[in-house]
């Protein structure tokens, strides 16, 4: 049975990480190709259906994560990300900068995909760290809890995107109804897992390399408006380009010009030009020391980039290995609730896949003709699935590993924390969608 296969490839790769300390890397790619073999999957093709899942998902996260993280360091080495966590701390407190993480966290995250707002808030994330003295989860946690939230409840984000069309739903409507819910819960989950026992009793360390260890006098940061504006610049892309496509026809134009300007990578390119500027040259730094910056930066996020395209091979021979066409077979005569269904659906890709995208687009397709009979809003289609998409990440999820890596925790931690806490929103946001459906929208 497939997911026989996938539950014993899991077991697998996490004894080879935490009885033998197989390198991640490693580890993935020996359980890729086991399963491959398993699957099926011919001897000759194995080293392309490896190579697509590695290149796949880096063409989606080299650019976003390793631009990301050297704009996130040249604002660390010049003291603009100490200016952002100061001032955070003298608006908020130390008592409430879990509040400020939220907050920063709900505004960046609307729009920006959870990858490209995690890289750029991170940094203050660190810093803030260092600052108050706070255990890291205490403060990176809630950062990256409403980060998951909104990436995986909300449209423009991929998942909720991507099935849109396919229930034929309003991308407005879709975002508005997902707000309702989206907002409370993140709140909630970000200021109440880190406060949990087996949270409490983790205590990782910063990993080396991602944020400058210098602590400035106050006289020597850069100022606030310019810390922020470099911070805020890429969300003002972002944001603009998805609203505009949200709004504008396709045949606009401008509609293109906008969607390359509103991309992440453009809009991080331009970031790092920008910043390369402002904290280098103009207040005094020269341009070798903002290149250390950069190099250092790439030098830390190596092995991060090696283990999430390891993830997207692991990802790829699932996919390959026919395992989302048997769940799509296996369920497709279930006569449940269509949002119950179009749930459970994407819970099952998402715990046997890993890929969030695979999981939503996979249960839309197998739900959406349960809409042809009426009485149930295609815009709660979507969030149905959009909500099944975050359940149990785990390591087969390429952002379970960037998720483990940034906050320095072994597999079993990163289980313990990231693995429950997406499964409690997911939970959560099938309570939202029935609540809705309850209430006739």
């Amino acid at each position: 049975m497939p997911l026989i296969v996938v539950g014993i490839s899991v077991l697998v790769l996490l004894v080879l990480m935490t009885r033998f300390r197989l390198n991640g890397f490693i580890a993935l790619l020996v359980v890729a190709i086991g399963v491959a073999l398993v699957r099926g999957v011919p001897v000759a093709e194995i080293p392309d259906v490896l190579g697509e899942g590695i290149g796949g998902q880096l063409g989606d996260s080299v650019m976003t994560i390793g631009l990301g993280a050297m704009i996130g360091r040249i604002m660390g080495d010049s003291g603009a990300a100490q200016r952002i966590a100061d001032t955070m701390i003298e608006k908020f407190g130390e008592r409430f900068v879990q509040v400020a993480m939220v907050v920063t966290s709900l505004i960046i995250g609307v729009t920006m995909f959870y990858e490209v707002a995690f890289i750029i808030i991170v940094p203050v994330a660190f810093t803030l760290v260092r600052r108050t003295g706070t255990p890291l989860l205490w403060v990176g946690l809630p950062m990256s809890i409403t980060l998951s939230t909104m990436h995986s409840f909300l449209p423009p984000h991929p998942g909720p995107a991507a099935v849109v069309g396919t229930f034929d739903a309003s991308m407005g409507k879709t975002l508005a109804y997902g707000l309702i819910f989206a907002i409370p819960f993140a709140a909630a989950i970000a200021l109440v897992w880190p406060r949990l026992a087996f949270v409490r009793g983790l205590n990782p360390s910063i990993p080396t390399g991602l944020v400058s260890d210098k602590q400035f006098d106050k006289d020597e940061l850069p100022g606030l408006g310019w810390s922020l504006s470099v911070a805020l610049f890429p969300v003002v892309l972002l944001a603009g380009g998805a609203v505009y496509e949200m709004v504008a026809p396709e045949e606009n134009q401008t509609f293109h010009v906008v969607a390359f300007l509103g991309s992440a990578p453009f809009a991080l390119l331009s970031t790092l030009l920008i910043a390369v500027w402002a904290f280098g040259p103009r207040i005094g730094r020269s341009l070798s020391e903002v290149a250390e910056s950069c190099s250092s930066a790439a030098k830390a996020m190596s092995m991060i980039l090696l283990v999430i395209g390891a993830g997207g091979a692991f990802k790829q021979v699932l996919v390959d290995g026919g395992i989302s066409d048997y769940i799509k077979d296996f369920t497709s005569g279930w006569d449940i609730s269509p949002l119950l269904l179009a749930w459970l659906i994407a819970v099952i890709l998402r715990i046997a896949l890993g890929s969030a995208t695979v999981a939503v687009v996979t249960a839309a397709g197998v739900a959406a003709p349960l809409l042809h009979g009426g009485g149930t809003s295609p815009e709660l289609m979507v969030l149905a699935v959009s909500c099944g998409s975050i359940a149990f990440s785990h390591v087969n999820d390429p952002g379970f590993w960037m998720f483990k890596e940034y906050f320095n925790l072994s597999v079993m931690e990163a289980i313990k924390v990231r693995t429950t806490y997406t499964t409690v929103l997911s939970v959560l946001g099938l309570a939202g969608v029935l609540a809705l459906n309850a209430a006739g929208i």
